[in-house]
Formats: structure tokens, sequence, C-alpha cells
């Protein structure tokens, strides 16, 4: 199919644009309901009362029911037609803000915050799903582009409203005021969940407004339908050429189930099994690059990295800036470039930057030194741990550690304790022992055992809850690591940074089309819920032992894994993955069934 047609009718070009709104919409929400709980949680924790655990299940919740709605994404997109499930995605969104603004309570803020979940598993699927069967070839890749761009913004929107927020609680706790201080937290993370509620009705009116996906409607046998849909954006040649393209797909679909005596035609030929093993592969890589983890710790990061505080959050700042300007060189490149090549350089150079940045954490973390023993003395009787990490501690505890701790003697120093109460592990947060404001490393029962039977399954499906809730507390490994310098810590950022580029402007583009216009129409739907789902199941491993693995491997050890697996990225794109730019979804099925 050529590219070339008349010259654009303006009717069909504002439609198109709107469409192309509508679905950045949908991005926006998505990258609002990953972000947002971030500039919310430590005022949410500061006046809410609730214990570590519950903390834990709210800021899950997303997760998790994101994970429920992406396995019946695909069945009911198929039933109730992708526009009604746009619009049902964006309801239950806006249904959840008051949820959780007005919630005065665990069960309300779990229940809102598994709402936001749930829309986030429909938007996931069906947004890219729609845009991919209505837009023509020439801008399908400009649409899932707009889509990840305005989800980039949606986090960096919620990094700005984190920001703003904590700079005015700054200026309430200078009045010297507990209780006005404690009210105005409560305000401020309910504010925060309120700003988000315009976007979500805003979604909903445009899903409203907009004609049903036509390769939906021809799948039902509703052609006039299908062709009037098309029409909203194409010239009525186009219309007619792609009408006649689904035509022959149908005809010659439904002459092999008659030739078959009915049966339908099997789900492992060739071309369904090559694209959604690709799809799946692309997924799975999408976040073995580490995307999630980098991004949701990235504070972390730059403060192990050896910045301060403040220059920590604003590199998050930064991160997630480079993340939205570089998405919109994705979007420009995509339908120029194409895929492919987009996934090949993008890879490419996350596999640089992971090992530039971890090759910097290896000159330190190899220094670093095991003070378990000495740790582990000072564990309670009631089995809790509460100590202050300061210069002369760290002295204290790297005497006991020999020649390795005199290594690391005389010179700031991080420390991070790895601590389990029988089946349940967990880990503290970096301390420094140069920051005077730290408050001390402490170790509870609350922080690592789950409240009730639910989290626990979520948590370690195989642990036994009743053993752990009495249980001795065990320090697995108190690792002291000397900080790296201020610019060992801003070469880091300029690594991280790197990586961000370089996945924003490729994979973060063109993951979303992959998924979408890889799959068959026979099995896009519900290939695209699996496929997301093993995304997400990818994402959840590396969440569930991130800060394990680094509390006792480093940082460096992880970036280098996720550069191993990044190479594997970079393959299947350079090597199996076709070139889908500018050809119809009939063209790329027609394309495995011909391999």
């Amino acid at each position: 199919m050529t590219n070339t047609s008349p010259k654009a009718d303006p009717s069909t070009t504002r439609y198109s644009r709107f469409l192309l709104l509508v679905a950045g919409l949908g991005g926006l929400l998505y990258g609002v309901d990953v972000g947002i709980i971030a500039g919310a949680l430590p005022y949410l924790q500061a006046t809410s009362h609730l214990n570590a655990g519950q903390t834990s299940f709210i800021v899950a919740a997303v997760l998790l029911g994101s994970v429920i709605s992406t396995l019946f994404a695909g069945v009911l997109a198929d039933s109730m037609g992708r526009k009604w499930l746009m619009a049902l995605s964006g309801v239950l969104f806006v249904a959840s803000i008051p949820v959780i603004a007005l919630s005065h309570g665990y069960e309300f803020l779990v229940l809102g915050r598994l709402l936001q979940g749930v829309s986030a598993g429909l938007i996931g699927v069906v947004v890219p799903l729609y845009l991919a069967e209505c837009l023509g070839a020439s801008s399908r890749g400009k649409g899932a582009g707009i889509f990840q761009w305005l989800l980039t913004l949606g986090i960096v929107a919620a990094a700005f409203i984190g920001i703003y927020f904590s700079i005015r609680v700054a200026a309430v706790e200078k009045l010297g005021d507990a209780a006005t201080l404690f009210a105005f937290k409560d305000t401020a993370w309910r504010s925060i969940f309120w700003v988000s509620l315009p976007p979500g009705i805003l979604f909903v009116i445009g899903s409203l407004l907009v004609s049903e996906s036509p390769r939906w409607l021809h799948r039902k046998g509703r052609g006039a339908e299908a062709r009037a849909a098309l029409l909203r954006s194409r010239s009525a040649a186009e219309a007619d050429l792609e009408m006649g393209e689904m035509d022959r797909v149908a005809v010659a679909e439904q002459a092999k189930s008659t030739a078959s005596g009915g049966v339908r035609e099997s789900l492992l030929k060739r071309k369904y099994v090559i694209p959604f093993v690709l799809a799946c592969v692309i997924l799975a890589c999408n976040q073995a690059t580490g995307i999630n983890s980098i991004i949701g710790y990235n504070t972390n990061i730059f403060l192990q990295a050896g910045l301060s505080d403040v220059e920590a959050h604003w590199g998050y700042v930064i991160l997630t800036s480079v993340n939205f300007l570089l998405t919109i060189v994705g979007v420009a490149l995509v339908d120029r470039r194409g895929r492919k090549f987009l996934l090949s350089v993008g890879s490419a150079g996350i596999i640089v930057s992971l090992v530039a940045a971890g090759s910097t954490f290896r000159s330190t973390e190899k220094l670093r030194v095991d003070c378990r023993e000495a740790v582990q003395a000072a564990v309670a009787p009631d089995q809790t741990l509460s100590l202050p990490f300061d210069d002369a501690e760290a002295g204290r505890l790297l005497g006991t550690a020999g020649p390795a701790g005199a290594a690391v003697g005389g010179r700031p120093s991080s420390l991070i304790v790895i601590y389990s109460y029988g089946d349940f592990r967990a880990a503290t947060n970096v301390v420094r022992s140069n920051d005077a404001a730290a408050a001390p490393v402490s170790v509870s029962r609350d922080g690592c055992v789950p409240a009730n039977k639910v989290i626990a399954f979520f948590s370690n499906p195989f642990a036994n809850l009743d053993a752990a809730r009495v249980a001795p507390l065990k320090i697995e490994n108190a690792l002291i690591t000397p900080v790296p310098s201020e610019s060992s810590g801003w070469l880091t950022a300029a690594f991280t940074f790197l990586f961000i580029a370089f996945f924003a402007a490729g994979p973060g583009v063109c993951v979303w089309l992959a998924l979408s216009e890889l799959m068959p129409t026979r099995i896009r739907s519900n290939g695209m819920s699996i496929a997301l789902l093993v995304n997400q199941a990818v994402s959840t491993g590396i969440a569930a032992t991130f800060l394990p693995m680094v509390g006792k491997y480093g940082y460096s050890t992880l970036f280098f894994g996720f550069a191993g697996c990044t190479v594997v990225y970079f393959v299947t794109a350079a090597f199996f993955l076709p070139e889908t730019k500018g050809k119809t979804l009939e063209e790329i099925e027609e394309h495995f069934e011909q391999r």
C-alpha cells in the first residue's frame, strides 16, 4: 500500500487530531496513575496513622488492580467494543479520585487505588489497540507516540505537583504550629489527588465523542458503520481500499474455516505464534531494561551515587523532564525512520548507558564491607533495632571488620540493612554517615511482616505468616559502602539521563506500537492482554527483588544485569522484528503468513 494520497480533507484532519488528543489523555491518565502516589505518600503517611504493611499495600494496589484488569481487557474489548471500554476505564479513574481524596480509613484508600489500577490496566490495552485499528498507516506511529509522550507528561506533572506541595508544606512548617502543619499535610495529599481529576473527565467525554473501531465493527458484521468510521479520518478512496483489505482477510478466514469443516484455524500457526512471541519478548525486555525501578528508586540511586538530598531530588526532576522531551523526538521520528530503527538504536544506547553507570558504581561498591554480626549484636530483646548511623558509629562498625573496614574508614559512608522475620525479608532505606538530619536506622516487625494473609500472599505466597509474627529478627546483611564524590554522583546521573533519553526516543515510543501492530486481527485484543500481563509480571518481579538485590550485590550488579537483558532486546529488534512503518494491519498480518 502506498502512502501517497490526495490532499487531506480539513474535517478528516481535525478528527485525526481529535483521536490523537483523546489517546494522549489516556496516556496522561496512565502516567498520573504511575506517578501521583510518590508526591502524596509522605503526607499520607504523616496523617493517616497507617502501618508500613498497609502503606505498602496502598502503593501496590495500583499494580494489583492493573494485573486483574489486564487479564480481562481483551475479552471486554472484543465484547463491548474499544470505544465503550475506553469510556469505562475513564469512568473508573474519575470514580477513584473522590474515593481516595474523601477517605478516612484504610479500606477506602485501598478501594480507590484498586480502581485506579483497574483503570490503568484497561487503558494500557485498549488505547493502543484502538489507535492501531483507527489511524491510517502513515500516522499510526504518531498516535502511539503521543500516547507515550503524554504518559511521560503525566509522570512529570505528578513530580512537579509533589514539589509544589512540598514547598508549601515547608513554608507552613516554619510557622512552628504542629496542629496547623498536620492539617495542611492532610489537605496536601488529598489535593494532589484532586488535581488529577480534570484529565479523567476530559478523557471520558472524548471517548464518548469518537467513533468505534472500524475493524471491530467489521468483525461484528457492521460493514456500513465500519466504512463510516473510516471516513471520519480518511478519504473515500483510502476508506474503500482498507475496507477491501478487511473484506479480503475475512473471506480468506471464512474459506479456511469452510475447508476445515467449520473447525477454526489453529492459533499455533506461524502467522499467529511468531508475532505473538515477538510482542511478548519485546514487552518483557522493555521492563528488563530496569526502566520502572530506575525511575521509581531514582532518588535513592542518586543519593547512593554521591549527590546530596536536594541534588538527588532535582536529579529526579531532570530525569522525568528528559524522558518527556526525548519522547517528542521519538514521536517525530517513529513514522519517518521506522520502529525497527528506533528500537535498535534505543536499545544499543541503553546498553552503553547502563554499563557506564554500573562502572561508576563499581568503583566504590567493590570496597563495601558487611558488618552483619556487629549490627546483629545491637538488636534489642524485643527483636527491634534502632541504630543512629553517624561517622562515629560507622567507625565503630568498620573497626570490627578488620583490614577491609580500615580501607573504608575515615571517609563518609552509607549503610543499608537487609533483614528478615521468618520468611519475609525487607531492606532499610540507605542512610549516610555525614547526614546530620538522618533518622536512625529503624527495624521493626511492622515494617516487614504483612498485616494480614491477603497482603502476605502477594508479598510471598509460600511464606508462613503465623511463624513470621513470632520469629526473631535476623540481620542478613549490614553493608557499609564509601560514599562516592559529588563529581562521581553527577557522572552517574549523566549516564542515567542518557539511559532515559535512549529509552524515551526508542523503546518508550515503539513498545506500544509493537504491542498493537504485530498482533493479527483474530488474536489482537487477547494477545495484547497476555503480552501486557507478561510485561507487568516482569515489572513486578524486578520491583519485588530490587532493594534486596541492591542491598546484597550493589547497584553496579543490577545495572550490568539490566544491560545483559537489553542485549536480548537489541538482538530481537535488529534481527527478528520486521519493519511495520507505513503498512496496514492486514499487510503486517500477511507478512507473517508468507514467511
